[in-house]
C-alpha cells in the first residue's frame, strides 16, 4: 500500500527554523519524484519544493527560494524540508506529494500525505 507520513510541523517564531520529514512507503512511491505543497486558511494549494527520485534535480517556488532547502534520503525513502528563516506568511498545512514526473517547479502526483501543520508567530 502506498503510503506518506509527514512529520516535523510545530508552532515557532518569525526567523526561526524547522524540518519537515516525509517517509515514502510502498512500492510505487518509492521510485517517485517527491516535494512538497502548503494549504493556508482560505487559500489553494500551492508548490513550495520538489526532487527528483535521484536527488539531483530540485525545484522552489519563488517565495521560498534561499530559505527552505528540499533533500531525500533514498536508503530510508524520506525527503526533508529544512526551512529557515521563516516567516508568518508561511504558516500552512504543508503536505508531501509523490508523482511519476517532474520537468519543473511544479508537480501534481496522485500520492498524498495527511499534512502537518506548520505556524510561525510574528
Amino acid at each position: 500500500q502506498e503510503q506518506l507520513v509527514e512529520s516535523g510541523g510545530g508552532l515557532v517564531q518569525a526567523g526561526g527554523s524547522l524540518r519537515l520529514s516525509c517517509v515514502a512507503s510502498g512500492r510505487t512511491v518509492s521510485g517517485y519524484h517527491l516535494g512538497w505543497f502548503r494549504q493556508a486558511p482560505g487559500k489553494e494549494r500551492e508548490f513550495v519544493a520538489a526532487i527528483s527520485w535521484s536527488g539531483g534535480v530540485t525545484y522552489y517556488a519563488d517565495s521560498v527560494k534561499g530559505r527552505f532547502t528540499i533533500s531525500r534520503d533514498k536508503d530510508k525513502n524520506t525527503v526533508y524540508l529544512q526551512m529557515n528563516s521563516l516567516k508568518p506568511e508561511d504558516t500552512a498545512v504543508y503536505y508531501c506529494n509523490a508523482d511519476s514526473y517532474l520537468a519543473g517547479p511544479t508537480m501534481w502526483g496522485d500520492y498524498w500525505g495527511q499534512g502537518t501543520q506548520v505556524t510561525v508567530s510574528s
